[in-house]
């Protein structure tokens, strides 16, 4: 029979939660990404105006990079203080944080008006996005995964990571529309502002719905067991991950690299090379994004449920090697400059960094144990993106500039696969294993009726 920690929780509730993940997810990452599509559009003109226009593109996305340099500090703050105070109190506290940094980059004064102060404030602001962004993540998948039905965690998990293309799709729905609409030097003057201002009220809603769900109940119980023994490690989540799950730790971190340095190439640096080698206008590239980003949500549930029919490690490894036989086909369709061809390599792209990013939020739940999960899961997905989603556009960005071409590129995603095939293939399959159980994971993956017997109880 399941306990109440771990059975299935009434459907109603459970959408519920899950709406209050994806909302607040969706608006976490609409703000993050609406600054990397203006770093690519705007911020080099506004903010760094004596610079060679590659070369401020260069500096904008060394401010955007700056944000993922915060993530991992976000990861260790949130997840300690998530793993000891519980999920819904961190989740609305970086809520605030990201919204109000978002709504004051609006009201940033730019280079014309305060000269060299104005990319100072855009950077401090940015770290401030970066340190909310760093706890996010593994609050909101902790809190579906912790409720879910065990047997389709990976469906109801994917749901809140299906934020990230639903923020780059409410992002560049936004300037896309804004471009549209305005003259060129409309949107340069003012127009820019407007997305910006726009999280103000987006946060408003997000915090209304996030407000209204329970705490996780597995880590409810998993709490008050653990003040009752008043273990030492578990008063500090973080030297329990490193003593107990530091190889997963590295798994996940490897696990990331080419998810995230895949994701960054496809929507945030695609909008400079389309528009620099490719002479594709701005909203052209936009609208590709903009419907690679909608078919993207719609498959992320499909790849969940089928990490849960067939584990979380084969689907990962499908998209990992889909990504890398599709990078060079990537870039001689984006060479095309045609609208279509466009799309296509986008979308595919797209759709393959999919079964990635969906089993990813059960995958990284499923390795930790509950008094410690929000520091693990956090940690090892956040620290990564700082050697990986980081310099993505960067790096991206330098090898155009001193190559000429996108072969330089390519190889650079490739590399990252190769990273990841690895990691997932050392990895062990989780999809079997019950949260409220598992505390350390053991070095051996026992088949699922051993596990159900053998786990020490949280």
């Amino acid at each position: 029979m399941s306990s109440p920690a771990t059975a299935p929780p009434a459907p109603n509730n459970l959408r519920r939660i899950v709406a209050a993940s994806l909302i607040g997810t969706t608006i976490e990452w609409y703000d993050f990404f609406l600054y990397g599509s203006a770093a690519a559009l705007v911020f080099n003109k506004l903010f760094f105006p004596d610079s060679d226009p590659l070369v401020g593109t260069l500096l904008s996305f060394l401010t955007y990079a700056v944000g993922f340099a915060a993530r991992p500090l976000g990861a260790l703050v949130f997840g300690h203080y998530g793993d000891r105070l519980g999920r819904k109190k961190l989740l609305v506290l970086s809520l605030l944080l990201m919204g109000g940094a978002t709504f004051a980059i609006g009201l940033l004064p730019t280079h014309a008006d305060i000269g060299a102060a104005a990319p100072v404030l855009l950077t401090v602001l940015r770290l401030v996005q970066g340190f909310a962004l760093g706890g996010e993540w593994g609050g909101a998948v902790l809190l579906v995964s912790e409720h879910g039905d065990a047997k389709r965690r990976g469906f109801w998990a994917a749901w809140p990571q299906t934020g990230a293309p639903a923020g780059q799709l409410l992002a560049t729905g936004v300037l896309s529309l804004l471009t549209a609409v305005l003259s060129d030097a409309a949107f340069g003057s003012w127009g820019w502002r407007i997305p910006f201002l726009l999280s103000g009220v987006l946060v408003i809603v997000g915090l209304w719905i996030r407000l209204s769900v329970d705490e996780s109940p597995v880590f409810r119980e998993a709490l008050a067991r653990a003040e009752s023994r008043k273990e030492d490690d578990e008063r500090l989540p973080l030297v329990a991950v490193l003593r107990h799950h530091w190889r997963d730790v590295l798994v996940a971190m490897g696990a990331r690299m080419a998810e995230n340095i895949s994701y960054y190439v496809i929507t945030a640096f695609i909008l400079v090379y389309a528009t620099v080698s490719a002479g594709v206008s701005k909203q052209t590239a936009l609208n590709a994004v903009l419907i690679g980003s909608a078919v993207h949500f719609a498959v992320i549930p499909a790849w969940g449920a089928l990490s849960d029919r067939i584990g979380r490690r084969p689907v990962y490894l499908l998209g990992a090697v889909g990504i890398g036989l599709w990078m060079f086909p990537f870039f001689s369709l984006v060479d095309t400059g045609r609208f279509g061809s466009l799309v296509l390599a986008v979308t595919v792209g797209l759709v393959l960094h999919g079964a990635m990013y969906a089993p990813q939020a059960a995958f990284f739940s499923e390795m930790f144990a509950t008094r410690m999960r929000y520091s693990g899961a956090s940690i090892g997905a956040q620290f990564a993106s700082v050697a990986a989603g980081a310099p993505a556009p960067l790096i991206a960005t330098a090898l155009l500039a001193d190559y000429g071409s996108s072969t330089p590129i390519a190889l650079y995603v490739i590399a990252a696969v190769l990273i990841t095939v690895v990691a997932v293939g050392v990895a062990q399959e989780t999809r079997h294993r019950d949260l409220s159980d598992v505390t350390p994971v053991p070095e051996a993956d026992p088949a699922p009726e051993a596990e159900a017997a053998d786990a020490r109880s949280v």
